[in-house]
């Protein structure tokens, strides 16, 4: 007697989190679990099949150049050294202020995320460009790590956003869309922590130093090496915005730009260019492996109908709309500690996603707020991925002192939620002007 759909669904799941915990690559595990299930309920030729179908169709899908394009970008654009840049202007202006080296971090990451899209390398990036900077002026270890870990989660907000083109790929929105929709959150995101960064110095006035005010001539001399990536950055949303390319375009136009922007400003040489290849192509390979693996395990959920079933479990148990949208996001929280922002989103939206419809959510808003969500995963404690980057870049730092720099911001995003759950205009007004 053969097992039921149900608890083959059940055991696939399980099978899934316990191959995660060996450390298998999670596209990978996702692919294995996917397949067999498939061929315990079908057959293993159509399987089988679906294996060489999903692989060939995804990488050779117009929409999915989106992806390694916008890496490749970022790439380039992280080889130039432009996170330097950035963080000397921005330390330029307001390196003066008390607590202004995180003031400049922040908006230094917000830069850097707007070109790189990614938060791990953000937060990376910043590991060595910040934080030895920080240290030196005499800023304690906590605050240091804890702004570089928060200012690391732009990343996934600001476009080109990785994330959200992933999110947009599997729920078949619109991508221009969605990068759109992260920009408004995303100038709110820096601007709460700036302020929370403003309420620490508050609270606690000698904790963080002040450092020399600079002449306005070093002022501007430091801006000149920044408007480069302001006009990529401008040229690449604001094309995408005006309708002139479509998101994929856009991609090779950021690409493009960042290469030739490099050359021309003598900032990638053929070592440089060599290593941004290499890079951007390791960062695609991961990223389509896993989106590869996700496909295969759709459509083993199909099969079983999961999505369904969770559907009418979520909208059957009385809490009201709200209530579930809170369940879905506890649930990320608690799976923010176990894996990145990626895996967890191309594992867990289409499942996710039937319910949020049903429930009559803004599929475009839903994208931001879980990505924002996802975000906040990769910070909070127990175990947080940007703490652990951080903490592998910055060999002497221990977990507890990292987390205890992120607490407060963890305490802003938590209220940055709020507010975009209350007012889903802030991520729908832009969208909505295209």
């Amino acid at each position: 007697m053969g097992l039921s759909n149900d608890a083959i669904a059940v055991l696939g799941f399980v099978s899934l989190f316990v191959l995660m915990l060996l450390r298998v690559p999670v596209g990978m595990a996702m692919g294995l679990v996917g397949v067999t299930g498939y061929a315990m309920i079908a057959d293993v030729g159509p399987a089988l099949k679906l294996v060489g179908q999903t692989s060939m169709r995804t990488v050779t899908d117009y929409t999915f150049g989106v992806i390694p394009m916008f890496m490749l970008m970022g790439a380039f654009v992280s080889v130039s050294g432009v996170s330097k840049e950035l963080f000397r202007a921005a330390h330029a202006s307001f390196g003066h202020l008390r607590g202004g080296l995180g003031m400049a971090t922040v908006l230094a990451c917000g830069g850097f995320a707007a070109i790189c899209g990614s938060s791990v390398a953000t937060a990376a990036t910043f590991s060595t460009v910040a934080y030895p900077e920080m240290r030196r002026y005499g800023y304690p270890q906590s605050f240091s790590a804890g702004v570089i870990a928060a200012g690391g989660t732009l990343g996934a907000m600001l476009p080109p956003s990785t994330v959200l083109a992933v999110y947009a790929v599997l729920t078949q929105q619109d991508i221009g869309k969605l990068f759109m929709a992260g920009v408004l959150p995303g100038l709110l995101a820096m601007s709460m922590y700036v302020l929370t960064i403003a309420v620490i110095v508050l609270v606690k006035p000698g904790w963080l130093p002040a450092g020399q005010p600079r002449p306005w001539s070093e002022r501007l001399l430091a801006l000149k090496d920044v408007w480069p990536s302001l006009v990529l950055f401008a040229f690449v949303i604001g094309g995408l915005y005006g309708g002139l390319f479509t998101p994929t375009e856009a991609g090779g136009m950021g690409a493009g730009g960042a290469f030739l922007l490099g050359v021309l400003r003598r900032k990638l040489d053929r070592e440089k260019i060599r290593t941004a290849l290499l890079q951007a192509t390791r960062t695609a390979a991961a990223v389509f492996t896993v989106l590869i693996g996700a496909l295969l395990f759709g459509y083993f959920l199909t099969i079983t109908q999961t999505p369904q079933k969770v559907t009418a479990f979520l909208t059957g148990l009385g809490i009201g709309r709200y209530g579930v949208l809170a369940l879905i996001m506890v649930m990320y929280l608690i799976l923010g500690c176990l894996m990145d922002a990626m895996a967890m989103i191309i594992l867990t939206v289409p499942i996710i996603f039937p319910v949020i419809i049903q429930l009559g959510f803004d599929p475009i808003w839903f994208g931001v707020i879980i990505v924002m969500t996802v975000e906040l995963g990769l910070i909070h404690p127990p175990v947080g991925m940007n703490v652990f980057v951080i903490k592998s870049v910055v060999q002497d730092l221990s977990f507890t002192t990292i987390f205890k720099g992120v607490i407060p911001f963890v305490i802003t995003d938590i209220v940055r939620l709020v507010i975009l759950i209350a007012f889903p205009m802030i991520a729908l007004w832009l969208p909505g002007r295209m």
